[in-house]
């Protein structure tokens, strides 16, 4: 083989094939850098050490691990940017295989073993690693190593490590290295926030934002993102509307990312005007910024504002992604939109968007929140492979619906298909029980649940199991299951066994849930009402008037509640009393004739008897 002398001529070939080769890596052309390689080897380059980790990139880069360690192993000299290369590409494929981040430690070790001095790079990338495997011991091995040999001066390794303990919800050990760094550069001041921001400790990130202030650091899109996601955890509005002025006053609103924290923590704070605001003020958009107000409409149970924004977002040629129709399809379900919920569900299909599971959840949630249990069936269907969320959906679906043996027979189907369920599966098959007064079947779950799955009963599954047994009159047995309970009880689980023992007459014990319920909770008007309907139903005046006069003095006006119909795609909503609407005249007209008609038929009707009465006594 004719090598090539070092020449003018042999440095411009190693350039313009370093060159080929880095691009061969970044966009993953796998047969370039093979036909380059070949070149390299025809030449007699191939022992230059810069282009050999030029084409252990390419290999690691296109995933092609035998050829990357044959390859390896072939080189008689490695550096550190040898080994980062193949550490680095085990690392970055180890998101959906794990064994390559093992693979990665490994030769990580043999890098020690080598006694090849390893830089931040490397430390940087193992950080990484640990993150993805969840390794927080392998983690504190390597801070152990850091430390040992001096690199916690360095602000990108301490950067990685605070990382690492923020993701592993470990603030406090973050906050130890954080404080450990003599010279912090804006990085690590920004890790820190987000570390705070991530384990929702607002006050802790507002602390470090201040001392950042102190430090004459100004900060950037990312200190300030942190800072609102802060804000919007600790659900203050006041700060965070101080931290939106200084945003405007560093021109930092123009960031996307900026302006899209703004919207949301305005929404969190259930400032919806604001956020709506913000969100119109933004000089550009991109899909993140629509899907915030979105979920902000969402979270508002809004759907039909959800609805107009899409609309909106479709006319500006954005297309809503998997986040954007769950949320929609989750707020049109909250309002029972079903015409809405077919819109987005046409869209859905013409776009081929089906296949996704949060979209699916979220429709057979939405249609059976709808009353449609036949159309929730259907979007169960057509998930491709459903997961656990998907059959609890469903299962619950049928319970919500009145549908209980349906909701058990799909609770039995999904056991069969070799699905775990959960808590809330089986909240779901419980609920399910209750309504068809299933007694045997529901106790049958409810050993289920703790014996063979092992699963701890919340107090929703006590809930079900109270009014399973209330609702069949063994209201005996529902006091020992309440009273027998590992945990203490709440107002939910009294309220099922109160309804259980007003259906079935036993007054004894209302008075004594109701009671409890009192002690729970003495600012909530409904248990002082309870107890008032009680002593008039027993002609205890004097009682009636003294919980009503504790519940003005203790409780705050009571909220109505309201009811709503859909007609023509439009949402009416009524409280009792409401003369509010525009059609109220129309609709108190109506429902004067119905009370009429109702009147004169009972009145028809109990003259027929008594006609029938008359003729019978003259039959005899």
């Amino acid at each position: 083989m004719q090598l090539l002398p070092k020449t003018t001529t042999t440095t411009k070939l190693i350039r313009n094939f370093s060159k080929a080769l880095k691009l061969s890596a970044t966009t993953g052309f796998l047969q370039g850098g093979i036909q380059v390689h070949a070149h390299l080897v025809k030449l007699g380059l191939y022992n230059v050490l810069s282009l050999q980790n030029k084409i252990l990139d390419v290999y690691v880069k296109c995933k092609e691990f035998k050829d990357a360690h044959k390859l390896f192993d072939e080189i008689t000299v490695r550096n550190v940017v040898t080994w980062n290369t193949v550490i680095c590409g085990l690392v970055n494929c180890g998101n959906n295989y794990k064994p390559c981040l093992y693979t990665g430690f490994s030769y990580f070790k043999k890098m020690l073993l080598d006694e090849v001095g390893f830089d931040p790079i490397t430390l940087n990338v193992l950080f990484r690693a640990c993150l993805e495997l969840n390794g927080i011991e392998i983690g504190r091995q390597l801070h152990c190593l850091v430390v040992k040999l001096g690199f916690q001066l360095n602000c990108l390794v301490n950067s990685a490590l605070v990382d690492l303990y923020g993701k592993c919800g470990l603030a406090t050990e973050a906050r130890c290295v954080f404080d450990d760094v003599m010279y912090k550069d804006l990085v690590l001041w920004n890790v820190m926030l987000s570390c705070y921001a991530l384990n929702s400790l607002a006050e802790e990130a507002l602390t470090v934002f201040k001392l950042m202030q102190l430090e004459n650091l100004i900060g950037d899109g990312f200190t300030f993102s942190s800072m609102l996601n802060s804000c919007a955890t600790l659900g203050s509005w006041e700060l965070g509307r101080q931290i939106h002025g200084l945003i405007c006053k560093l021109s930092f609103d123009l960031d996307i990312l900026v302006a899209s924290g703004i919207v949301n923590m305005y929404a969190k704070n259930e400032y919806i005007e604001d956020a709506r605001k913000a969100f119109d003020c933004m000089t550009a958009k991109n899909v993140v910024s629509w899907n915030t107000m979105v979920v902000a409409y969402g979270r508002q149970g809004d759907g039909k504002e959800a609805m107009k924004l899409l609309k909106e977002m479709l006319l500006e040629d954005f297309a809503p992604d998997e986040l954007t129709l769950a949320s929609i399809l989750s707020s049109c379900g909250s309002v029972s939109a079903s015409c809405e919920i077919m819109q987005v569900h046409v869209y859905v299909v013409k776009f081929g968007l089906q296949s996704f599971l949060s979209i699916g959840n979220a429709m057979i949630n939405a249609y059976s929140k709808c009353g449609r249990a036949a159309s929730a069936l259907k979007s169960f269907n057509s998930v491709p492979e459903p997961n656990l969320v998907t059959w609890t959906s469903l299962i619950s679906g049928y319970a919500f619906n009145s549908l209980p043996k349906d909701g058990i027979k799909m609770f039995e189907k999904m056991l069969s298909a070799g699905v775990r369920p959960d808590q809330i599966a089986f909240l779901g098959v419980l609920s399910a029980c209750s309504h068809a007064g299933l007694i045997k079947e529901g106790l049958h779950y409810f050993r289920l649940m703790i014996k063979h799955y092992r699963i701890l009963p919340d107090l929703e599954h006590f809930a079900c199991v109270i009014d399973l047994l209330g609702r069949a009159g063994l209201l005996d047995e529902a006091f020992n299951v309440l009273t027998s309970m590992p945990i203490d009880y709440r107002s939910d689980t009294l309220g099922a066994f109160i309804g259980a023992c007003r259906i079935h007459g036993n007054v004894e014990l209302v008075k004594w849930a109701a009671q409890k319920l009192l002690e729970l909770e003495p600012n909530n008007p409904v248990n002082y009402a309870i107890l008032s309907d009680l002593y008039a139903y027993e002609g205890q005046w004097q009682d009636v008037a003294r919980m009503r006069k504790l519940m003005r003095d203790r409780c705050d006006h009571k909220t109505p509640g309201c009811s709503w119909v859909e007609l023509g795609g439009a949402i009416h909503m009524f409280v009792s009393s409401d003369r509010c609407h525009p059609q109220a005249l129309e609709v108190y007209c109506m429902l004067s004739l119905l009370l009429w008609l109702m009147t004169d038929e009972y009145n028809v009707s109990k003259l027929h008897a008594v006609h029938g009465n008359v003729l019978d006594e003259c039959a005899l």
